[in-house]
């Protein structure tokens, strides 16, 4: 996991309820009136939950980018089928940890929703072009969207002065907190590290605000002194990190890259451990990665032969990845509970992960951008989704606001400066799946019509 900036490590006095959770952590930027008609009744958070579950951004994750494309094989993952993954993982360890598994599991649902088109490598590009204002990062945009971008809550009407602003979903303090990974500015983030899946060094920082979204963060963020992940975030972020780690492994081993039994080979093993210190963990030396290596291969499920799509070797597959991530979870577990007394709450503990953890979660990871993100193929696949993304975004300046949707007109309408439309601009072009970003790129920059009907995919 990522670590922010230094910070206090305090939290404010206000009176907690019986579940830890205090009454302005239940508080929403635009308050809300109580339901008028008869429902089920529901908590706060579990409004939250249902608000991300039924958000369009929600939606679009089925089409966006995991490690392989969406479009190549049925069983792969995409940003979707990974989010609720993450949910499960995050749900079932926020239980046993005593913070509210509804929080948790709203944030592990929405950390990817602002993910462009082409995951990382689409965020990359992003960033590199809108610099004049203020750059792109995924977690930052997700709170865009969060508070912004996804239509549910007005403050204000339209007509009245400052009125008829958008608030997003307008979700709880403590559910917005939980959903923000790197809940410091881009003026105050830590210099890039590791390197992108093409080999190239990173240049990207990790950020979770944009200038122009400081009004609800600071709200947001009223009761927290420094920089600090709440728990749940920090719950959060480890079962991404288990997740794609188990997850993207075993896509690997499915499509046919990764064969798990390579590693008996100790000279095999050895150009893999270059691969976790150049991606991940600089000064992991070979002796600690070869005693995670041997806790992982004493797993009584870890494969014993190569992968052949039988049902039998399917099924081996999803024990390993059942048990590691239990392994995983259980050390976490573990060693959070005996470093703290009573539930851990939002600012009240912080998630322990053993080094034995760190270690065997970032060789998985090693093994799949080893195998798979390093892939000539997948490096040149890569390339040209950035061209396209570049062409596309110059494209859609050029021609807006009739190269806009509709909501976002209304944006570029309203921006005060270039800069301000850059990132309107930048907002529609990161709404879009991957299979949409292909179609617009074909009518705006080819002359060609969109691919098929579903192709548009703006909000």
């Amino acid at each position: 996991m990522s670590s922010p900036p230094p910070s206090a490590r305090t939290r404010g006095s206000l009176p907690a309820g019986d579940d830890g959770y205090a009454p302005a952590d239940r508080q929403r930027f635009v308050p809300e009136p109580p339901k008028r008609v008869a429902a089920p009744e529901r908590t706060a958070f579990e409004r939250d939950r249902a608000r991300v579950v039924h958000a369009a951004a929600s939606r679009r994750l089925a089409a966006k980018t995991q490690v392989v494309g969406p479009q190549s094989d049925d069983f792969v993952r995409n940003r979707l089928t990974h989010s609720l993954e993450v949910a499960q993982v995050a749900r079932d360890l926020a239980r046993a940890l005593g913070c509210s598994p509804d929080v948790t599991e709203t944030a592990a649902l929405a950390h990817d929703l602002g993910h462009p088109p082409f995951g990382h490598n689409g965020e990359r590009l992003l960033d590199e072009l809108s610099q004049p204002c203020g750059g792109f990062e995924g977690n930052a945009q997700t709170l865009r969207i969060l508070t912004r971008l996804e239509a549910k809550t007005f403050q204000g009407a339209p007509g009245q002065p400052g009125g008829d602003v958008s608030r997003g979903l307008n979700l709880t303090r403590a559910t917005l907190d939980a959903c923000t990974k790197y809940p410091w500015p881009r003026a105050v983030a830590e210099p890039p590290g590791g390197v992108h899946a093409d080999g190239t060094r990173r240049t990207t920082v990790k950020f979770g605000v944009y200038d122009d979204d400081r009004e609800v963060f600071d709200w947001m963020r009223a009761d927290v002194a420094g920089s600090r992940q709440c728990v749940e975030a920090q719950v959060m972020d480890l079962a991404d990190d288990v997740a794609y780690s188990v997850h993207d492994v075993e896509d690997g081993v499915v499509a046919g890259r990764i064969d798990l039994t390579r590693l008996r080979d100790a000279g095999e093993r050895l150009a893999v451990w270059a691969t976790v210190r150049e991606w991940y963990l600089p000064g992991a030396d070979d002796a600690a990665l070869e005693a995670a290596w041997a806790g992982l291969a004493a797993v009584p499920s870890w494969p014993q032969a190569a992968y052949d799509g039988s049902r039998r070797a399917l099924a081996g597959l999803k024990d390993v990845t059942s048990d590691l991530i239990g392994r995983f979870c259980g050390a976490v577990q573990m060693a959070t509970l005996a470093a703290h007394d009573g539930p851990a709450v939002r600012h009240r503990a912080d998630l322990v992960v053993p080094t034995s953890t760190l270690l065997e979660v970032a060789l998985l990871k090693g093994v799949a951008a080893h195998y798979v993100m390093q892939a000539d193929d997948r490096v040149a696949a890569m390339r040209r989704q950035r061209e396209l993304l570049a062409e596309l975004v110059d494209a859609v300046a050029a021609g807006a606001p009739g190269t806009l949707d509709p909501a976002f007109r209304a944006d570029h309408a309203g921006a005060g400066d270039d800069a301000a439309a850059l990132r309107v601009v930048v907002d529609q072009v990161a709404s879009l799946t991957d299979a949409s970003a292909v179609g617009w790129h074909a009518r705006l920059c080819t002359g060609r019509p969109a691919p098929g009907p579903g192709d548009r995919g703006g909000p």
